[in-house]
């Protein structure tokens, strides 16, 4: 068995976005498919019990540790293996500050109108899906004024140390892996098993 297992399903950006880690910390690791828009499995007591107390995914399991909330799964990671881990107070700080504004701004809006606009039936209202695309566009544009800062120079400097084309003004942290991939490598995870057409239901939950 693998060091890790990823309870994940294709559709969730979070997920995504921890099998992007895996894969740049080069961990050993394997998906586990979560029937999210099928059986919805995510809503079982089973899954409560056993799994997910939330009802969500991705879900990390390293050895007797089971942690969800995709900004924990990457805390954690970062933590143990050293990667992508902020030095200090005040860049622990920092970079919990933009996870947090991610997951509120950014992925808060993201989520609800990828799934609107892409797999719910019939697709969200139009009033609704321009409200959010306004909010999705406002946020994005506060993460692209930050990441203009990074310099090539610096860039190209932590790709030669880390292997990893990613970096905050000294060297790369968790906020930057997740931004700077869909520009540089969007395509570095693999996509965890696909579901299948999306039933009418509104409860849709990915943390």
């Amino acid at each position: 068995m693998s060091e890790f297992q990823l309870y994940c399903f294709a559709q969730s950006g979070n997920c995504y976005r921890v099998a992007l880690m895996l894969n740049l910390i080069g961990a050993d690791w394997q998906p586990v498919f979560v029937d999210f828009f099928g059986k919805g499995v995510q809503r079982s007591p089973e899954w409560r019990g056993s799994v997910n107390e939330m009802g969500e995914a991705p879900v990390l399991v390293h050895g007797a540790k089971k942690l969800s909330q995709s900004g924990v799964i990457l805390t954690y990671l970062a933590e143990r293996t050293g990667r992508f881990r902020p030095d200090g107070e005040d860049a622990r700080l920092e970079a919990l500050r933009w996870i947090i504004f991610d997951n509120q701004k950014v992925n808060g809006f993201l989520g609800p109108y990828r799934f609107l606009r892409n797999f719910a039936k019939p697709t969200g209202d139009p009033a609704v899906l321009a409200f959010f695309k306004g909010r999705i566009d406002g946020s994005l544009a506060i993460v692209e004024k930050r990441l203009a800062t990074r310099s090539l120079a610096s860039l190209r400097a932590d790709a030669t140390r880390s292997g990893h084309p990613l970096t905050t003004p000294a060297r790369s942290t968790i906020p930057d892996s997740p931004a700077s991939l869909r520009r540089t490598a969007p395509a570095r995870a693999p996509m965890c098993h696909r579901a299948g057409p999306v039933p009418p239901r509104n409860d849709r939950r990915s943390g």
